[in-house]
């Protein structure tokens, strides 16, 4: 069957005034209200970023230096100062040692005495007395003085021992733990309790042991936790890894007293070189599908999609990787909508 010629003509007209109507409509379109910001250039890095512990500078386990029973010993939770007493023990045992060490060198510095005095009288008899007497007399009285220096050593110690029954604290800190009971018998050497000192703090952390050269003594970290944040400085870097994990550990001083032993906290830590990158904010960058743009606005205050490639970011800030230039205006607001030649109309926020 042949078409209509009638029909023919009928199609044409509808398909020309069609073609001529879809130019109108794009004209007659509103602009799409958006907020824009400069894209900008900054001079940024690779920064490190690792995860780390606040640890105290000073946290130690004090023992008792003498064996003995444990008279007494301070509160968990207890704030020292140095030098004060923490845990003594029962100086009975000490104070009946010195007693006799005592004893003992007064009886050597009596009996040296004697021979100090004998050897005198015999010089002094001249030519009656033989040089062996002599000499055998003086090697008596040089014995005896030695046998009073080594009384003396061991009174010294006993002394020593009886000062030490009380533990001092060497440090100011808290009594994080008591390690031992009061009446139980403790050997010298044995741990008592904990010792913690709050105020002298340092993060310790760990980052990849490729990281090592790139990171040094002096340099600035920031220190997170949730929305605790303060800035500290790199104080020793450990470049000895760890065969298992592959890491190298970081010290970093804290000036912040406000921090807590045992806070875990995010560490990051500025890069050595720097290099200038484009920078927008996380708004401007949509993904979809896989891939990332932002919209861009021309000059004649329409829509343009650019694909980028998003590198490290920073507080609100990510790096782009791509055609957008700094000076660039992006949308950050209203982006989602738009299409490619799209006119927008820019509000403040």
């Amino acid at each position: 069957m042949k078409p209509n010629r009638a029909c023919i003509v009928l199609a044409s007209a509808l398909a020309l005034f069609g073609s001529a109507m879809t130019p109108a409509i794009a004209a007659d379109a509103l602009p799409v209200p958006v907020v824009v910001t400069m894209a900008r250039s900054e001079n940024v890095g690779a920064s490190l970023a690792a995860t780390g512990t606040v640890v105290s500078r000073n946290d130690a386990r004090i023992s008792a230096e003498v064996a003995g029973q444990l008279a007494w010993i301070a509160e968990p939770g207890a704030a020292v100062k140095r030098g004060a007493t923490i845990a003594r023990i029962d100086p009975e045992r000490l104070v009946l040692t010195l007693r006799d060490n005592d004893a003992a060198l007064k009886r050597l510095e009596a009996q040296l005495s004697l021979l100090a005095t004998q050897r005198a009288r015999l010089q002094t008899l001249g030519n009656v007395v033989s040089q062996s007497q002599l000499d055998e007399a003086l090697s008596r009285e040089r014995m005896a003085e030695q046998d009073v220096e080594q009384a003396r050593v061991a009174r010294d110690r006993a002394r020593l021992d009886v000062s030490r029954a009380s533990v001092r604290a060497p440090f100011d800190g808290i009594v994080a733990e008591r390690l031992q009971q009061s009446g139980e018998y403790v050997a010298g050497g044995a741990p008592l309790l904990r010792l913690v000192n709050d105020r002298d703090l340092e993060v310790v952390a760990r980052a990849p042991l490729t990281t090592a050269d790139s990171v040094s003594a002096g340099a600035v970290a920031r220190l997170i936790d949730g929305d605790h944040r303060t800035a500290g400085k790199v104080r020793a870097v450990i470049p000895v890894g760890d065969e298992r994990s592959r890491m190298v550990e970081l010290r970093i001083a804290v000036s912040d007293h406000t921090w807590r032993v045992g806070a875990p906290v995010r560490v990051e830590i500025a890069p050595r070189t720097l290099k200038a990158v484009v920078t927008v904010p996380r708004d401007a960058v949509i993904q979809r599908q896989g891939a990332s743009y932002v919209m861009r606005v021309r000059e004649d205050n329409t829509a343009e999609r650019v694909a980028v490639n998003i590198g490290p970011g920073y507080d609100n800030h990510v790096q782009i990787d791509g055609t957008l230039r700094a000076g660039d205006r992006v949308v950050i607001r209203g982006a989602e909508r738009l299409e490619p030649g799209q006119a927008v109309e820019i509000k403040l926020l």
